[in-house]
């Protein structure tokens, strides 16, 4: 008989392997909508990650179950990389910074908040994820622009973060990189510029 830790050893082997088995299925279906902008199939997808279809099935029940645990790690990614910088800077350079970074997770994510938002009635889990996904832009615009926010009422500070939520939208990114066809620089300097304009001034400290 196998000694306790032999056995225990092997058991979490196995269990490390399907955990990497799994995570780089995930990454073959990021990779292939990066590339094709469309939903991949399993067929791709086992291609593309190395593995079989069986392989893909054994871990997850079926694609809206990948696409739901694709949407938990592309999320997960996504706040790692949109760590807020430059909170106490000024206006300017809190404005070029938020951009900045909503910029660049826009670019990299938009393919994968096509599909999320494309499958939200097949899949009604994933309607949480991108509800929570446009809170968290939300949340991070009340820390950025603190200074400006903190005078205004409850209701108007409100309402003017979601219109500040829908300029800085993926579905806004879409439109002027894709639709009129704007460079990411342009793209970002249309931001900056609109999120200047409706910001109020803010009160100078007090003494």
């Amino acid at each position: 008989m196998a000694p306790v830790r032999t056995r225990v050893s092997r058991i979490d082997g196995r269990r490390l392997r399907s955990e990497r088995t799994r995570q780089l299925i995930i990454e073959a279906y990021l990779a292939l909508l990066w590339r094709n902008q469309r939903m991949p199939t399993a067929a791709q997808i086992a291609t593309e990650a190395g593995y079989s279809t069986r392989s893909i099935f054994e871990r997850f029940v079926d694609l809206n179950a990948l696409t739901l645990a694709t949407a938990d790690y592309a999320i997960a990614q996504a706040q790692a990389e949109a760590v807020p910088q430059d909170v106490d800077a000024d206006r300017a350079s809190r404005i070029r910074s938020h951009v900045a970074t909503r910029a660049a997770a826009c670019e990299r994510w938009l393919p994968l908040w096509r599909v999320l938002v494309g499958s939200q009635d097949d899949i009604p889990e994933l309607r949480t994820r991108v509800v929570l996904a446009r809170y968290g832009n939300i949340e991070r615009m009340r820390l950025m622009y603190r200074p400006e926010l903190e005078a205004l009422t409850d209701t108007v500070r409100e309402g003017l973060l979601f219109v500040l939520g829908t300029l800085v939208s993926f579905e806004s990114w879409d439109q002027m990189r894709h639709g009129f066809g704007q460079s990411s620089d342009a793209a970002q300097a249309s931001w900056r510029d609109a999120i200047d304009r409706l910001l109020p001034v803010a009160p100078p400290p007090a003494r």
